[in-house]
């Protein structure tokens, strides 16, 4: 199943990662009335997952990005093997879901899209930028490496990574931290924030390789369908990420109605709450209804009079 000397090999360039060359791009369906990572806590364990199923299967993961409501992971193995690996995240996801949150069955029902990737004509350079552009695409930060829930940190460092290395703590620690039991190699390292840094388990130099220079790696950047769609937007993307307005909810519930929650809310309540969402953080209708849980068209006709 596994071979960690075989895998700290391929991490530092010394070793092909994989015989095969097949490349697969994961998708799943962006969900419209709900996310899957309320805060830092949970994209952390998230992030970790990825790192957990990575290594322990072998599969190899060349990039991903977290984000609130979908996920994205181009991964070098067959079909079978990449519908495999996404079906293991949102298992593992989904079990942590329901221990934090009491949610049943969260993810089970998303669809993924799974797209295989040609490496002769650009595609793979081509789909690596298009994930770590999504949260530039998204407003939420200047630059991919901003962002902490992807791999995009992860190319053409020009400093050491700060952490710890994975044995130098006790199995409770480790346990802990990783919200799961999984033996991992001693030299993982945990970055500062807390979880598995993916320069640990990623094929760092093979992908650069795939690049070969940062600028032209920054060129597919810029020119990415991300991008793209981020220069052609007239009225902007939510300036504020999921996490922000999502913990801001209460408050307005408790400043606005004396409510504790939007669940409790009357209708007028709730359509009151859904002006003010929209007002307060430029939220738009797709942000308002999927932290909010209700359907599009219904928040379209709140916001009619607004």
């Amino acid at each position: 199943m596994k071979n960690f000397k075989n895998q700290s090999l391929w991490r530092i360039g010394v070793a092909s990662p994989s015989e095969t060359l097949e490349f697969q791009l994961v998708t799943t369906d962006h969900l419209s009335e709900g996310i899957w990572f309320r805060d830092d806590q949970d994209f952390k364990v998230g992030m970790n997952y990825v790192a957990i199923i990575a290594i322990s299967s072998g599969i190899i993961v060349l990039g991903f990005i977290l984000m609130s409501n979908h996920v994205h992971l181009v991964l070098q193995c067959s079909r079978v093997q990449a519908e495999w690996f996404i079906n293991e995240l949102k298992r593992r996801y989904s079990e942590y879901l329901h221990h934090r949150y009491g949610t049943d069955d969260f993810l089970r029902h998303v669809a993924v899209d799974i797209q295989e990737v040609a490496i002769e004509d650009e595609s793979l350079e081509r789909a690596l930028a298009y994930i770590i552009m999504n949260c530039v695409a998204a407003n939420i930060c200047l630059t991919p490496n901003d962002y902490p829930w992807s791999s995009a940190g992860s190319y053409f460092r020009v400093t050491a990574p700060k952490g710890v290395r994975l044995g130098k703590l006790s199995i409770s620690a480790r346990r802990r931290i990783l919200h799961s039991r999984a033996v991992l190699p001693d030299d993982v390292l945990i970055g500062e924030d807390g979880y598995i840094l993916p320069l640990s388990y990623i094929p760092v130099k093979f992908v650069e390789s795939i690049f070969r220079t940062p600028k032209r790696l920054n060129y597919f950047l810029m020119n990415s369908s991300k991008a793209k769609k981020r220069l052609a937007s007239e009225d902007g993307l939510p300036s504020f990420t999921d996490q922000v307005v999502l913990a801001a909810i209460p408050d307005l519930c408790r400043s606005l109605f004396r409510k504790p929650s939007a669940a409790v809310l009357s209708e007028e309540e709730m359509t009151e709450l859904v002006k003010q969402v929209r007002r307060r953080f430029s939220s738009d209708v797709h942000q308002i209804s999927r932290l909010l849980g209700i359907e599009y068209s219904k928040v379209t006709r709140m916001l009619e009079e607004f």
